[in-house]
């Protein structure tokens, strides 16, 4: 892969407070290296803005390796980028080519109010989880893993909806801004172990309604949750709450 640096020009959302009027603003940014992250070169450009006196652009990141989940931008229309099943801190920019436009703005939700430039408040899914999203025990040793069978197949879907790092991409994707996906995960990965049965049906009750008193919008089954989320979980968890839903409501 060749290493000749590139100049990326960008249209970012700018809004300095949420009762503020908000705007693109376009900036050049030359010496971008094809193996910078994209969080990289939006380092690179908050030098850039803060050597000429300007006030850098706000954007949210922690970890840095996909695993937190506050990266959160939507790239040229797409909740974290055009590469598939990667969060935008891991995004690299050899994904652009050399004189590239690239749009960049926040998640739009109403359920995401919005905080500054790039940065909105994701703590409405901390609520979904706080609402039943874990397991209530005793503190103590903790139990054999032999002395609670799991079959393969359980164990390997609880895996992959335990995946989700709570970014909110599904969210940012969906023509209805549905948390559906998010909430689907962290109530399936759980429904599906013995540890989760004490509390099963409570919790999809208590998850699924504080969804709901969140402003977050109702799935109908676009896709588009699964085809944004950085972990490439499968909507097929949105059909599990359902049941779950149904079955814990009419008392099944």
């Amino acid at each position: 892969m060749s290493d000749t640096l590139m100049t990326i020009h960008l249209k970012v959302w700018r809004q300095d407070a949420p009762t503020q009027p908000g705007k693109f603003v376009q900036y050049t940014v030359p010496g971008v290296n094809p193996h910078m992250s994209f969080l990289e070169m939006f380092d690179l450009l908050n030098e850039q803005l803060s050597a000429k006196g300007e006030i850098p652009v706000e954007f949210d990141n922690d970890c840095r390796e996909g695993i937190c989940g506050s990266c959160s931008m939507v790239i040229n229309g797409m909740p974290h980028g055009p590469q598939r099943g990667t969060a935008a801190c891991q995004l690299h920019m050899r994904h652009f080519k050399d004189g590239d436009h690239v749009v960049v703005e926040p998640w739009r939700a109403a359920a995401f109010p919005m905080i500054r430039d790039l940065v909105v408040d994701r703590t409405s899914l901390d609520r979904i989880i706080a609402a039943g999203g874990y397991i209530s025990t005793n503190t103590g040793a903790p139990p054999d893993a032999n002395s609670l069978p799991v079959s393969k197949d359980d164990s390997d879907r609880a895996f992959d909806y335990a995946a989700c790092i709570g970014c909110g991409a599904c969210v940012a994707a969906c023509p209805n801004a549905s948390a559906s996906l998010f909430t689907a995960a962290k109530i399936g990965h759980l429904a599906l172990l013995p540890q989760g049965a004490p509390e099963r049906k409570r919790r999809v009750i208590n998850m699924v309604e504080q969804m709901e008193k969140e402003g977050f919008g109702d799935c109908s089954n676009h896709g588009e949750c699964e085809a944004a989320c950085p972990k490439e979980i499968s909507i097929s968890a949105i059909a599990m709450m359902r049941r779950e839903y149904v079955k814990a409501v009419v008392g099944g």
